[in-house]
């Protein structure tokens, strides 16, 4: 297939994301599911070329751009109060899935060799970022649900890559030290961690220098490619990287930013976050017939394949249910003999989080890595292929439902410690103070009664100006002059109080939105 077929296969592939996106929304289902079941149909219609995925071409393409949205958008506070739990998610929950998996494999093929049956579970054992923020966008979860889903979906593919790495190198040279390993991983992390903090600061080192808003937005989006890639040159890990660095930028947008840069980097984000997605599991869909053409034939699954990828399949969602349970009883425990104060999730919560494990991109691209020398390679294809359909299908689909029947309680704790309405009359009165220091001309004369009365009470009456051209003019000029200096101490208020944890990231975000909006307003009417 020629380079212009490849573009115009590509172009068409968007389209059917449109239609399949516009019919999920019309039917209520699932975009995800819609989007998978629909690339599958695709891929078999008749005189299309198959579609060859390049795995390590879809990591470096997909993953950094949405585990950076997810981390620009992470709420630091909750996600480092919550951390262990976190940790426990993405760390531990993937390893004991892992050696489930491994056990699993072992008793079902006992050929297999133990790294290889490593490798598999390395595979399967990670949820994926992307079908975690494609159902968590239409589901309503309490605070710490939310913010444990998401942190784990961001960290989990370090400890999944790192254990497949090692998985597949002990099946190629038949060498492996749990020792080293453990090292390894740790030095991969904190080197991660190093690189994500360079590439971050760097970042807000050149916004400070550039005022073109279009080089800034770009410098942004190339931010989560240049830590990956960096990451990745340097040995360390480079989701952590990414992770780090969108942790990093998503702090300091807040001042490094302008309202213009912030609105239209927001817009621009969202539409190339959304294609994306779709195109992930669009892919997922189309990649259905280069895995039956390699498998060969069909009956072959069903005969010789069935039963191990259902038995497997069923591991990895039981020990998801495991781990969770289990850790929250030990939480339970600790916190009766008063070793911590942590609150457990309680079974209601604890049934949605284990249920909420979706894999994805991630799985697909690692299976198709698989050296060609893989013992089982296919059935390894096969299986990690019918965890995705069965994980997004049948878990995302239903994700909604089980969290509307159980019902999970918010956690006490995890409030803010001013709401959203505290936190804006705080605004308010950082915009009535500079109001009250410009709105007067130096022989004491209020010149701005209306802007006084607006930050007072918020009302919006205005008064015509009287005198010449000219004069309204300069005097329209001064007064969106105060507009904009209000508008300026109210999101370094919003930013104060968010420093001093007093609100969390999504106040912080909604208000400051609101600020953007009338900034941009009083630059185009002074304009």
């Amino acid at each position: 297939m020629h380079a212009a077929a490849g573009f115009e296969l590509i172009i068409a592939m968007f389209l059917v994301i449109v239609a399949l996106h516009h019919v999920a929304r019309r039917l209520s289902l699932p975009p995800a599911a819609a989007l998978i079941v629909g690339g599958g149909a695709v891929a078999f219609i008749p005189g299309l070329p198959a579609i060859a995925i390049d795995p390590e071409l879809v990591l470096v393409l997909f993953l950094p751009p949405l585990l950076m949205d997810g981390a620009w958008f992470t709420a630091i506070a909750p996600f480092r109060r919550h951390m262990a739990g976190i940790l426990s998610l993405a760390v531990g929950a993937v390893f004991f899935t892992t050696a489930v998996v491994a056990v699993v494999a072992k008793l079902l093929l006992p050929a297999l060799p133990w790294a290889a049956c490593v490798a598999l579970g390395a595979i399967l054992s990670p949820p994926d970022a992307v079908s975690a923020r494609a159902v968590l966008q239409r589901v309503r979860l309490p605070r710490r649900l939310s913010t444990l889903l998401e942190g784990e979906s961001l960290l989990n593919d370090a400890a999944g890559l790192v254990l497949f790495r090692f998985a597949v190198a002990a099946v190629v040279t038949g060498a492996f030290s749990l020792g080293a390993a453990t090292g390894t991983f740790f030095l991969l992390v904190a080197g991660g961690i190093v690189v994500g903090a360079a590439i971050g600061g760097l970042w807000v080192l050149l916004l400070r220098r550039l005022n073109d808003d279009t080089l800034m937005i770009a410098a942004t989006l190339l931010v989560c490619w240049s830590a990956y890639i960096a990451g990745e040159l340097l040995h360390v890990s480079g989701v952590i990287a990414v992770v780090t660095a969108g942790l990093t930028c998503g702090w300091f947008q807040h001042v490094v930013f302008s309202a213009s840069v912030r609105i239209r980097a927001l817009a621009f984000w969202q539409v190339l976050v959304f294609l994306l997605e779709a195109a992930v599991f669009t892919l997922i869909g189309l990649s259905l017939r280069g895995l039956l053409d390699r498998v060969g034939d069909p009956a072959r699954i069903v005969d010789t394949m069935a039963v191990p990828v259902l038995v497997i399949v069923a591991a990895v969602v039981v020990a998801r249910f495991v781990w969770i349970f289990a850790a929250d009883a030990v939480v339970a425990l600790l916190r009766r003999t008063g070793v911590i104060a942590a609150r457990p999730l309680g079974g209601r919560a604890a049934l949605v989080m284990s249920w909420a494990g979706m894999r994805g991109v991630v799985t697909l691209a690692v299976a198709l890595s698989l050296p060609e020398t893989m013992p089982e390679r296919d059935l390894m294809l096969v299986t990690a292929f019918a965890v995705i359909l069965v994980t997004v299908l049948v878990q995302g689909t239903s994700l909604g439902w089980l969290i509307r029947r159980a019902c999970p309680a918010e956690d006490p704790t995890a409030l803010p410690p001013l709401d959203l309405h505290a936190a804006e009359h705080a605004m308010f009165r950082a915009q009535l103070a500079a109001v009250e220091r410009n709105a007067y001309d130096d022989r004491g004369t209020l010149i701005h009664p209306q802007l006084l009365r607006r930050y007072t009470v918020r009302a919006t009456a205005g008064e015509a100006f009287d005198g010449t051209p000219e004069e309204r003019t300069e005097a329209i000029a001064r007064h969106f002059d105060v507009i904009i200096a209000a508008v300026a101490a109210g999101r370094a208020e919003l930013v104060r109080l968010h420093r001093a944890g007093q609100i969390d990231d999504e106040t912080l975000h909604d208000l400051e939105h609101d600020l953007d909006l009338e900034e941009l307003g009083a630059v185009a009417a002074k304009g």
